[in-house]
């Protein structure tokens, strides 16, 4: 028996659409929520508007199902799109586990694009993730994304290892094509000195003085993307780091398509760091 039905949507938009149902017998509650999936040169995430706080931000299973590729809607990432008190909005992003996460540099682009869907913001943007505020341009389907200062830059005998935003082992390689990134990545990643805490792992062959080619094994995925933002920002820092280019503008070729890093460097400290590309909606849908 349907005891009552209240229908918000007058007070939302469509994009925004939320609908509660209370059966009051069975002391049942069904909610559905419209979501977005976009991508960014391959790096594919499920949006969320949760400025009503509607999403169960603690179900880590219902984000893992969602994410899954054969059972759920099927993405590297999930990420919630919610009220700031200063900013344009925050950002909230779970790995494809289920978890939530360190900063995702291609997810933070694609959501800046799904604000502006929204009409939260128009050329720029200014919003809070985990690693603290970012700014953004976006100009038609490119947006430049602001990431943090880089201020540590480790190079070891076989590999360099910084955090932008995400922790991030690099490593050139010479067999870029033919490598296997999902059990290559992986012992790395568990492998030591980064354990159970792990890394993502990034493979790299240069192309030219400015253009390197990149292969990410990425934490939380626990599998290759086709693209990773926090990734290809470590990629480029670290060649510059080791002499491997003298350029301040970085093309890094990924699976899903094409990225640029830009920066400065002052003494070791790398800032002003912008990654740059596209991120488009590919659709929606409803979850119930």
């Amino acid at each position: 028996m349907l005891f009552n039905k209240f229908n918000f949507n007058a007070y939302l938009t469509p994009e925004n659409t939320v609908k509660y149902y209370y059966i009051c017998r069975n002391n049942f509650y069904l909610m559905t929520h419209t979501f977005y999936k976009y991508q960014g040169t391959g790096n594919d995430f499920v949006m969320l508007d949760n400025r009503l706080k509607t999403f169960d931000k603690k179900d880590t299973k219902q984000v893992a199902f969602l994410c899954d590729r054969r059972f759920g809607v099927g993405a590297d990432g999930l990420i919630l799109l919610e009220n700031h008190p200063t900013a344009d909005f925050k950002m909230v992003y779970y790995n494809a586990d289920g978890n939530e996460s360190s900063m995702c540099g291609n997810g933070g682009r694609c959501l800046v694009a799904f604000a502006k869907f929204l009409n939260i913001v128009k050329d720029r943007a200014t919003f809070e993730a985990i690693d603290g505020m970012h700014d953004a341009i976006i100009e038609d389907d490119i947006i430049k994304l602001r990431m943090q200062d880089v201020t540590e830059v480790e190079k070891h005998t076989n590999h360099i290892f910084l955090n932008t935003g995400s922790p991030h082992h690099v490593q050139k390689e010479a067999n870029l094509k033919g490598l296997d990134i999902k059990t290559e990545g992986a012992k790395i990643r568990y492998g030591s000195p980064y354990n159970e805490i792990g890394t993502n792992v990034n493979f790299v062959s240069k192309i030219d003085e400015d253009t390197f080619a990149v292969r990410t094994y990425e934490r939380g995925v626990e599998d290759e993307t086709l693209s990773c933002g926090t990734g290809v920002t470590a990629v480029a820092l670290a060649m510059h780091y080791i002499g491997e280019t003298e350029k301040n503008v970085i093309t890094l070729q990924v699976e899903g398509g094409t990225l640029q890093v830009s920066f400065n460097k002052k003494g070791n400290a790398y800032h002003d760091i912008w990654l740059i590309g596209p991120a488009k909606q590919v659709f929606k849908g409803i979850l119930s």
